[in-house]
């Protein structure tokens, strides 16, 4: 039964990384990859009771993880929709790209972990569109960007969907990732940033930010919705630690207060005009196929842990390797070549939360590695995929130009994270 539940989540896993030359959505092998995989475990195991109880479980934590994330794409869908985020950017003017870089790329780091890497990829992306007009210009400022992005998302508990799972899973708290990984993070993305600075002194903006023109949103609406929008998301983590409920609660409830705002603020409005401002609308704009990747890889990946394989490697490793700060370190570099969802998560059925508490050194350097491993290579994180097809980037183009500084501020970070562990922990 073990090889052969290996065998099929390997296959699964080489259908997932090589989803654009297969051409088969990544969604439809994951979820065919739990599927069949349960399925094995179902049959080959003779207490079927216990089968459907250890399902149930992982269902009942999944089904956290997603609520949580429906929640949270939802809310930053809406404020889109009523252009929130031109608050932001708006006020982003320079004539200098050493200076606009920096700038971008500090903006993208506190953004990211206030809403999430992929979405604030999107956003400054659409931003540096309408600041530069030449497109080799735009690629080095996407690559910061991308780097930022994972960075900024590596701290919080809601910047990056891998960190959001070691939250909800009670591996780390949100002040102890805070306090364990900021500084980390912050050198991920200093390092790239001084050195790309340096290399565009004296450069000039070749074409000034646009002005908004008038949209569908009213200026009240558009910071409204904005600040009761990111307001709802950055109360989660105060949320859960004054009612030690569920992340995904708060976020619903948040998801509740902007739906009710939204309902009064455009209530005298047509139909036609209020139509595109409303969360039906937003709902619409979830990408579910995402949603139904994060069921499937989250229900393959518990099978390997309740069949004992996941424990088994682990000890393993131990016995190989030795040093967990090296583990987690080639599982942060590994994360550049393969989507770091499944990755976490079967590090997370790898260790056992009761030998390795809340906060332990594992999961916060797993979660600073994870993170921002993904930067080293344009296909390792949903922003380095969504910068790519946004501006249509060259695989080696980035491997070229960014990859080598993605590598400088990783190992950067690495070095600052277990200097501050030392330096806190004797």
């Amino acid at each position: 039964m073990h090889t052969l539940l290996i065998v099929v989540f390997v296959l699964a896993y080489l259908a997932i990384a090589f989803e654009h030359p297969l051409r088969v959505n990544k969604s439809a092998s994951a979820l065919l990859g739990a599927g069949i995989m349960w399925t094995i475990y179902a049959v080959a195991t003779d207490n079927h009771h216990l089968v459907t109880e250890q399902l149930n479980e992982n269902l009942a934590a999944t089904a956290q993880i997603i609520f949580f994330l429906l929640g949270a794409m939802t809310i930053v869908e809406l404020v889109d929709a009523h252009d929130g985020f031109e608050v932001i950017t708006s006020r982003i003017t320079t004539t200098s790209q050493s200076v606009l870089i920096v700038l971008i790329g500090i903006v993208t780091f506190f953004l990211s972990a206030m809403l999430d890497n992929l979405t604030t990829t999107i956003v400054m992306v659409s931003l540096t569109k309408k600041l530069l007009d030449n497109h080799d210009d735009r690629l080095i400022f996407v690559g910061i960007i991308v780097i930022a992005a994972n960075a900024g998302g590596a701290w919080s508990p809601i910047g990056d969907v891998t960190t959001t799972m070691l939250w909800i899973g009670g591996q780390i708290s949100s002040v102890g990732v805070i306090k364990s990984v900021f500084l980390a993070s912050v050198a991920n993305l200093i390092i790239p940033l001084i050195v790309v600075s340096f290399m565009l002194h004296g450069k000039i903006v070749g074409k000034k930010a646009e002005s908004v023109g008038p949209g569908i949103s009213t200026k009240f609406e558009r910071n409204l919705m904005f600040t009761v929008g990111l307001g709802s998301l950055v109360m989660v983590p105060v949320f859960k630690e004054i009612t030690h409920l569920p992340p995904f609660m708060g976020i619903l409830c948040g998801l509740g207060v902007l739906w009710l705002i939204g309902e009064l603020v455009h209530r005298n409005k047509p139909d036609e005009e209020k139509q595109p401002l409303t969360m039906v609308h937003a709902l619409s704009r979830i990408d579910m196929p995402s949603i139904l990747f994060f069921i499937g890889i989250l229900l393959a990946v518990s099978t390997l842990e309740d069949s004992h394989i996941l424990p088994s490697l682990a000890a393993w490793l131990n016995q190989a390797i030795g040093e967990q700060s090296i583990i987690v370190a080639v599982i942060g570099v590994i994360s550049s070549i393969i989507d770091n969802v499944p990755l976490v998560a079967a590090s997370m059925g790898m260790y056992d939360i009761h030998q390795f508490g809340t906060d332990n050194f594992l999961w916060t350097f797993l979660a600073f590695c994870a993170g921002t491993g993904g930067s080293l290579l344009i296909i390792g994180s949903a922003a380095g995929v969504a910068a790519m097809g946004l501006e249509k980037i060259n695989f080696f183009w980035y491997v070229k130009k960014i990859s080598g500084l993605a590598i400088l501020g990783y190992i950067a970070g690495i070095l600052v994270f277990l200097v501050q562990f030392k330096l806190l922990h004797g």
